[in-house]
């Protein structure tokens, strides 16, 4: 019985001791007391058993736990390969830079001087500093690819939050002289134009990662292991002459202003090896500052323009005629009064002729000339010798948007329209394309296919014509480019060149305008030729438009500083430039 001060202790209500209450009276059985003994300690045994397995046996999950809140993988971005001209000048290399990046939360609570100073550093306003930090996202760049004397200056300002990281900007050492053979690449270091979108793979290499334990402020504070090293990019030799790439764009810009164009473009190839040794358009763009960048300055004219090249394609249909014995050399064409009806249409003649040969159809530029040779031939084989030589197919260079041109099929041709082609109307080429065609005039009859890298072995032709007929139209195109000719300021002191001009209207709205595409294509020396050069003026609006006056000029400077670049040994005893007293013009 319960006692206070000694005396048993009493329910005042009803005066009953207290353990006297039936409700204290409840006896349990012994066994539940036991188990609920049992219960406690096996659930004691299991913690225990869970921490010897967790710290002791299986460390993995714990591990993983705190590797997701210290632990993070580094990237360890590759160095992208060089690309190099084919005498070793660096075109395009990666400099290191840095990106600057932040933690919005932890931003913040940063003194607003200190935002204003970084705003300032990183040439931006306030307005859009603080636009980017009112992220919901945990992590945010700030500004990428700046310089490291800038991002030394950020870190400086202690800002908590606002880390930098490592990466690598582009740098194009030759600038706008380049851009179109070079290309570009984004912010994220992928190749987007020309040789940095094409050879992308192969530049780029495979970046690497690291593991680390960071604290909380994203400082690292131990390196914990290299998970993989990085794959550097590999270098990129290119076919480009660097010194021919600079006179071919100093010229062409030279053309552009002084008959107000439009826009140009021109190449220059290897006849032995089919190397591109320079390619240059106008417009173009600073690579390394692309802020102010439009369409007209991204389009590289020279492979994904197509034309109608007018009469740059007589040299070709005349081969066909030799080759089938349509004609001869000195086989004579009436001309007449200088126009001559085809159905309802009328085809005209720059002069009045009246009889010429073959040559001096070449040399003229005569249409009617070439349209009475072309309507003695089977369309078909026209159409075959057009796509032979590379017409209306896309060439094999893996250029990005190099253009197909375009050649209708032959069973659709009318009288007027094979009349027409057979100077160059109602077809469209790139100049990359008639670049390459006049290959086998050049190289006796053959074709072989281009290519934009450094190159030591001889490529195996695609035979096209015969030696005799290569050599039979090689010495038209020579009458064409002298001083009798539609070509004399084609001319080159020293040395033997042929070529052949063209001049045809532009299309608009499915109709012929008043503005004029001038173009000049061409290889020297004459006598064992070594380059082929094409040059293509836009919209001359300077008062000259014809190819004669436009373009050859500019084929013969270039022409000129190659061959001495490459030490081709003159052919010619001629050190000065014979112009005619009266010039003829071509027919367009």
């Amino acid at each position: 019985m319960a006692t206070i001060g000694g005396s048993p202790r009493i329910a005042n209500a009803k005066g009953r001791p207290f353990a006297a209450n039936p409700v204290l009276d409840v006896q349990l059985p012994s066994w539940r007391s036991r188990f609920v003994l049992f219960v406690l300690f096996l659930a004691l045994l299991l913690l225990a058993g869970r921490a010897v397995w967790l710290q002791g046996i299986s460390t993995n999950f714990l591990q993983k736990k705190g590797e997701s809140r210290f632990a993070r993988t580094l990237e360890l971005p590759a160095t992208r390969g060089k690309i190099l001209d084919r005498n070793g000048q660096v075109l395009a290399s990666s400099i290191p830079v840095r990106a600057i990046w932040a933690i919005p939360e932890d931003v913040k609570e940063a003194p607003k001087d200190k935002l204003r100073q970084l705003a300032k550093l990183l040439d931006m306003s306030e307005k859009e500093l603080n636009k980017k930090l009112n992220s919901d996202k945990g992590f945010v760049y700030l500004q990428r690819q700046v310089e490291s004397d800038v991002a030394d200056a950020v870190v400086k300002l202690g800002i908590r939050g606002v880390q930098t990281k490592r990466e690598y900007k582009r740098y194009y050492p030759e600038g706008s002289v380049m851009a179109h053979v070079v290309g570009f690449t984004n912010v994220e270091g992928r190749g987007q134009e020309s040789m940095e979108l094409m050879h992308h793979a192969m530049l780029a290499g495979v970046d690497g990662n690291r593991r680390v334990i960071k604290d909380r402020l994203g400082n690292i504070v131990e390196d914990m292991r290299a998970v993989r090293e990085p794959k550097e990019g590999k270098d990129l030799v290119l076919s480009i002459d660097n010194r021919i790439q600079y006179i071919a764009h100093a010229k062409l810009k030279e053309a552009v202003e002084t008959h107000k164009a439009k826009a140009g473009g021109i190449v220059v190839l290897d006849v032995r090896t089919g190397e591109v040794l320079a390619l240059a358009n106008l417009p173009t763009y600073n690579p390394n500052n692309r802020k102010l960048l439009t369409g007209p300055q991204l389009r590289n004219r020279v492979i994904t323009d197509t034309y109608e090249p007018g009469s740059t394609i007589k040299p070709f249909v005349v081969a066909l005629a030799l080759e089938k014995e349509i004609v001869k050399p000195t086989s004579k064409i009436q001309t007449g009064s200088g126009k001559m009806k085809v159905g309802n249409a009328t085809i005209r003649d720059a002069h009045q002729f009246e009889t010429l040969t073959v040559e001096e159809v070449i040399e003229k530029s005569s249409n009617i000339g070439m349209a009475k040779m072309a309507l003695q031939m089977q369309p078909q084989d026209m159409w075959e010798m057009f796509t032979t030589i590379g017409f209306g197919q896309q060439p094999r260079i893996g250029f990005p948007g190099a253009a197909a041109g375009r050649v209708r099929p032959y069973e659709a041709w009318r009288p007027i329209e094979q009349a027409t082609m057979s100077y160059g109307h109602g077809i469209s080429t790139s100049l990359l394309q008639v670049a390459r065609s006049y290959m086998i005039f050049a190289r006796n009859g053959d074709l072989i296919p281009l290519t934009f890298q450094k190159t030591a072995t001889q490529p195996i032709g695609q035979r096209v014509i015969s030696e005799k007929t290569a050599h039979a139209v090689r010495k038209m195109m020579e009458m064409a480019a002298g001083p009798e000719g539609t070509a004399p300021f084609a001319q080159v002191p020293g040395y033997r060149v042929a070529g052949k001009t063209g001049t045809t209207h532009k299309l608009a709205n499915g109709r012929y305008v008043k503005q004029y595409v001038s173009s000049f294509v061409g290889f020297a020396p004459a006598s064992n030729p070594r380059i082929v050069v094409a040059v293509m003026i836009d919209d001359p609006s300077g008062g000259k438009y014809y190819g004669g006056d436009v373009a050859a000029p500019v084929f013969s400077a270039v022409a000129a500083n190659a061959l001495r670049t490459m030490n081709v040994p003159p052919d010619s005893l001629k050190t000065h430039i014979v112009m005619p007293t009266k010039r003829v013009q071509e027919s367009i």
